[in-house]
């Protein structure tokens, strides 16, 4: 045999071994299943995805909510002061990139947020000299905002959270810009009315925090069921689902569960973490505004999570999706509020400078005791 012949053999075999061992590594590694798989016959499992995630193109975490997650929400890139900085000036790159991510993956795609009264364009409801806008000229922009954006995604975009915290705590409706120049509610029905003429195929949610909470339970079904009646296209309810470890009281997160979807609503648990600091001064809700002044007794652990923290926290996520499994038949998605603990906005709210460890990855990125928890409940 030639030298020649004997080198193209033994190349051929090599190359035959490398084929088999990158088959072998790409069986194992259809073999890693994620919660999405889990879960696959109760409910989609997703995430929020960080602008800095989308800004670095962190490969590594793509690649962990990938594996992980069928669903994901633009955590903060389709805001609309993120989005729309001001008007007339739309800033797409990094919603393009957070699509991109989706349809390489075939992902059900959550928009977030169409109104809201916070995070929006410096000037929306301002004119040139400062003034507040009429409130035909808001609704001009609402349409133009809500138009153009859906419309870029058009059939991309599977829900979109239509209104977001427009409910006051035991006051009805927020007292926020849109209801004042609106002078009324009219401005979330109508912002429902668009968003459905735009896109009659994408699922409406109207997403809010304490959603348990019975006073503002209480006024939700009856806004549900005075929607339902006129016929405004609300089509389900975000509960955020900010919990700690010893609130809410999950009886009545359950009941509201319950209470929504016999007005017809879908069930969505969008903004799922588990805190578990002390509350701030009793704070337990979710406005943004809010900040409350540092002090050591507020951020006990900065350096690790004691052993014992760590298993109140796996019990309560284990509460919580037992809970939430129970009424499967009407949620239709579960997402955390991020992915791993260090970018959770929880450690800077509401205090700022404190260290949290709300979620299901911990800040190596490595799965905690209560995801391996959860993936044993099915």
């Amino acid at each position: 045999m030639s030298l020649t012949r004997r080198r193209f053999l033994q190349g051929s075999i090599a190359l035959a071994g490398l084929a088999q061992l990158k088959g072998v590594a790409m069986a194992k590694a259809l073999e890693i299943t994620g919660l999405k798989d889990v879960f696959k016959d109760d409910f989609l499992i997703g995430t929020a995805i960080s602008n800095r995630t989308l800004e670095t193109q962190d490969a590594e975490l793509l690649a962990l909510i990938a594996r992980e997650f069928n669903t994901i929400t633009a955590e903060n890139c389709m805001k609309s002061g993120e989005i729309q900085p001001s008007q007339g000036n739309w800033n797409w790159e990094l919603a393009d990139r957070f699509m991109a991510f989706g349809r390489e993956h075939n992902m059900t795609v959550v928009g977030h947020a169409l109104v809201w009264h916070s995070q929006t364009p410096s000037d929306l409801f301002v004119n040139a000299s400062g003034e507040q806008v009429s409130r035909a000229e808001l609704e001009r922009r609402m349409e133009t905002h809500i138009s153009t954006l859906m419309e870029r995604y058009h059939g991309q975009i599977h829900i979109w959270d239509v209104v977001n915290e427009g409910i006051d705590e035991g006051n009805g409706w927020r007292r926020s810009p849109w209801y004042e120049i609106f002078g009324n509610a009219d401005y979330m029905e109508h912002a429902f009315q668009i968003a459905h003429e735009i896109d009659p195929n994408a699922q409406l949610l109207y997403n809010d925090y304490n959603m348990h909470n019975p006073e503002k339970h209480a006024f939700l079904v009856d806004v549900l069921r005075d929607y339902k009646k006129r016929g405004i296209p609300l089509h389900g309810v975000g509960l955020q689902g900010h919990v700690g470890l010893d609130f809410p009281d999950l009886e009545e997160f359950e009941r509201s569960i319950v209470a929504y979807a016999e007005q017809g609503a879908r069930v969505h648990i969008t903004e799922l973490e588990v805190d578990v600091l002390p509350v701030a001064w009793e704070h337990i809700g979710a406005e943004i505004s809010d900040e409350f002044e540092y002090s050591d007794e507020l951020n006990p652990y900065a350096d690790t999570l004691p052993s014992d923290v760590e298993a109140r926290l796996t019990a309560r996520y284990v509460e919580v999706f037992e809970m939430l499994l129970r009424h499967r038949d009407k949620i239709d998605r579960v997402s955390t509020w991020g992915t791993y603990d260090a970018e959770s906005w929880k450690n800077d709210f509401p205090v700022k400078g404190r260290t949290n460890y709300p979620l299901l990855f911990d800040r190596q990125r490595k799965p905690k005791a209560a995801y391996h928890a959860l993936s044993k409940l099915r």
